[in-house]
């Protein structure tokens, strides 16, 4: 089954999502992205539940990449923002931060 991915525009206007993912050097950024195709596809890949709605996608190459994201019904993947193993806890609390402000009404928006 298809799935919808968007990334969450959040109330200051940022896509955090992007931002990391721009950041990154174009050979990770591609693997990256296949891996968003992935998602795309269905193919959701390891990934796991961290509480309150939030998931986490590791990638098994370089220092632990990870895509923190939401589900929304049974289709909608909405795309957080990404970090590593190095800044995982922080990313976590972001990804909690973000996910509650989008689940709280105040909806910003979404990129394509």
């Amino acid at each position: 089954m298809r799935l919808i991915i968007r990334e969450y525009l959040s109330a200051d206007g940022r896509n955090h999502f992007r931002e990391w993912l721009d950041s990154l050097a174009v050979s990770v950024k591609a693997r990256m992205q296949a891996r968003v195709f992935h998602f795309e596809m269905g193919n959701l890949g390891y990934h796991k539940s961290l509480g309150g709605g939030v998931w986490e996608a590791r990638i098994m190459f370089g220092p632990g990449y990870r895509i923190y994201f939401g589900k929304e019904g049974r289709s909608i993947i909405l795309l957080l923002l990404g970090g590593d193993k190095s800044s995982q806890a922080g990313d976590i609390r972001k990804a909690r931060i973000l996910w509650k402000e989008y689940l709280g009404g105040t909806r910003h928006g979404t990129a394509d």
